[in-house]
């Protein structure tokens, strides 16, 4: 029984993982059929809209135009051993558009959005709002997780895309302000490098990852416990399974947009 007393534990680890994974999927499920399904609520909805994607957008370039201005500086530094200098438009933009913008902004709002989802649905429960909507005849799922939801999927990738030129421009004024680029070819060796497919896969990784934020936020809401304790577990699980489900996500996108 002792040699046996580990394989239970991890059976039983095992189990619980997976009832987890399958709550999540048939949660997001749910949240999703309720995306596409009337009545629709437009205020809940450009409320959202405002919270994660105009009310992001100062953290979104804050983060992309530093990243952008360090990776040149890295690049640059790193071509000189090989006498390499040339590439830091090219590979500024592909860093960019094709991981470092769609991944940072991801986290972003990860951070920022999730918590405050999860955050605010657990206090709703915690104070029974969410009872009484069910006793007004409304739809919780409805009411609070689908217009996040879709706020999600449709406001990211904008940001995604917002992320991406302003990490460029970092780039860009690095290089050419202290590098020693020409601006004109610099923009054009970035022009003539970037390709449809870069920007068609950053924009469906902020689409994903959008979705993945919003529905985790909601999910650990709609799930939290009771009292003060349950709005932080809530919260901080919260984020942690998005940035998690957002770098695995990012990991088989680009595999599924990349691999030879």
């Amino acid at each position: 029984m002792i040699l046996l007393s580990p394989f239970g534990a991890l059976g039983r680890a095992t189990l619980a993982l997976m009832a987890v994974v399958g709550r999540v999927t048939l949660f997001a499920l749910t949240a999703l059929s309720h995306v596409l399904r009337p009545p629709f609520y437009g205020r809940e909805l450009g409320l959202a809209l405002l919270n994660i994607g105009w009310l992001s957008l100062p953290v979104v370039g804050l983060t992309a135009i530093f990243t952008g201005a360090a990776l040149a500086l890295q690049i640059y530094s790193g071509g000189a051993r090989f006498n390499a200098e040339a590439v830091v438009p090219q590979i500024v933009a592909i860093g960019m558009v094709r991981e470092l913008g769609p991944v940072l902004v991801g986290l972003m709002i990860a951070a920022r959005v999730t918590s405050s989802i999860a955050a605010e649905i657990a206090t709703m429960k915690v104070t029974e709002q969410i009872d009484a909507l069910v006793t007004l005849s409304t739809d919780p799922m409805k009411y609070l997780v689908a217009p996040r939801v879709l706020a999600g999927l449709i406001v990211v990738p904008l940001l995604v895309a917002v992320g991406d030129v302003i990490g460029i421009f970092g780039g860009y004024a690095v290089a050419t302000g202290s590098l020693g680029f020409n601006p004109a070819a610099y923009l054009k060796n970035t022009m003539d490098f970037l390709e449809p497919l870069d920007v068609i896969s950053s924009l469906v990784k902020g689409c994903a990852f959008g979705g993945l934020a919003t529905l985790m936020g909601c999910y650990f809401g709609m799930a939290s416990g009771r009292g003060a304790q349950g709005v932080g577990r809530a919260t901080k699980g919260s984020v942690e399974a998005a940035a998690v489900l957002i770098l695995a996500a990012n990991f088989l996108l680009t595999g599924a947009f990349f691999s030879l």
